[in-house]
């Protein structure tokens, strides 16, 4: 039974849901913030891998169990005509096309930052070696003691110098190259998690049903704390400016909660079973899906897994594979309800 023109239908717990998943959202993302000050949750911490292998496992969960699962019900929904939503898998295709795309993105942007990179720096040595070359020339040194520099000193010292420049230079290299990732990674985690965050509340302040709003609402509020610490550990290991990081929290912790906004606002004239509204819901979530999965086993567990840190600790692999799994299987327990 729809609510009257102008009348929200179950208002008190669509509220309940914008605050629990506005809070539980900003806890998430912002927690593994608080390495600053919590020795215990900075990013070169074990359990900083664990609970970030927990995180990527309720993401894991969320696009295979929860949105793709919705992606094929609603693509092969009887409302919609058989030819040709029934005469083919719209929903594992577009899932598969999203994951492809992500790929084509991740390794796009990386390439091109990691380009601009090593062109400032180039620039950087380039006007290095002018301003050497504009220098005066050393003041002469007598004779015994350049003949003593030059039979004992000049040749090891040089070859060190060389070394370790070199070896400080490949550090210096490999460390940007990796901050770089990371910050490729955030930006494209954010935003499959927006695609599907964005449906998810919509559907909700759209429904008008107490016993399906009530297990979304927990089941909701558990994933957006964990998928939001998934994110926040990515933006702490990015090392964004504190104008980006604030920028990107708010983005992640409004958009569920906007949706809900939106979908409040639509509910008198919504109705989910539309072919059009169908179509809109499963494309957007099929996609969601496949950027959810490539990120989750992609950007974050491949990252992590491959570690040396990890790799040189038996322990620390062992209870990252646990919390991977438990993550996981907790999330997916969560579809029983919701």
């Amino acid at each position: 039974m729809r609510a009257g023109r102008g009348q929200v239908p179950c208002p008190g717990l669509k509220i309940a849901a914008f605050f629990s998943i506005l809070v539980c959202g900003s806890i998430g993302c912002l927690l593994p913030m608080l390495g600053r000050r919590v020795p215990l949750l900075r990013p070169e911490t074990d359990v900083f891998f664990v609970v970030k292998a927990f995180a990527a496992g309720v993401i894991l969960a969320t696009g295979f169990i929860h949105i793709l699962p919705d992606a094929f019900d609603k693509l092969t929904s009887s409302c919609l005509p058989d030819s040709p939503w029934q005469d083919f898998p719209f929903a594992g295709f577009g899932a598969m096309v999203a994951a492809i795309a992500t790929l084509v993105v991740d390794t796009l942007a990386t390439g091109y930052f990691n380009r601009m990179h090593y062109k400032q720096q180039a620039g950087a040595r380039a006007a290095g070696a002018v301003s050497d070359e504009a220098k005066p020339p050393p003041p002469p040194q007598d004779a015994e003691a350049q003949r003593h520099d030059d039979h004992v000193h000049v040749h090891t010292h040089a070859s060190h110098g060389h070394s370790h420049g070199a070896a400080v230079l490949a550090a210096s290299g490999d460390a940007s190259e990796q901050l770089i990732r990371y910050r490729v990674i955030s930006l494209v985690l954010e935003l499959g998690i927006v695609v599907h965050s964005v449906i998810i509340g919509i559907s909700l302040g759209a429904s008008e049903s107490p016993s399906t709003i009530r297990p979304l609402v927990a089941a909701l509020s558990f994933h957006q704390f964990f998928e939001g610490m998934g994110l926040g550990g990515c933006i702490v290991q990015a090392k964004f400016k504190l104008r980006s990081i604030v920028t990107m929290v708010l983005f992640f912790s409004l958009t569920t909660p906007v949706g809900i906004l939106i979908g409040i606002g639509i509910s008198s004239v919504y109705n989910e079973n539309s072919p059009k509204a169908l179509i809109v819901e499963g494309v957007l979530n099929s996609v969601a899906a496949g950027i959810l999965v490539y990120m989750a086993l992609v950007d974050l567990l491949a990252e992590d897994f491959m570690n040396p840190k990890v790799q040189g600790k038996a322990k620390l692999q062992l209870a990252i594979n646990v919390s991977l799994l438990l993550g996981a299987g907790l999330m997916s327990l969560l579809a029983k309800w919701a």
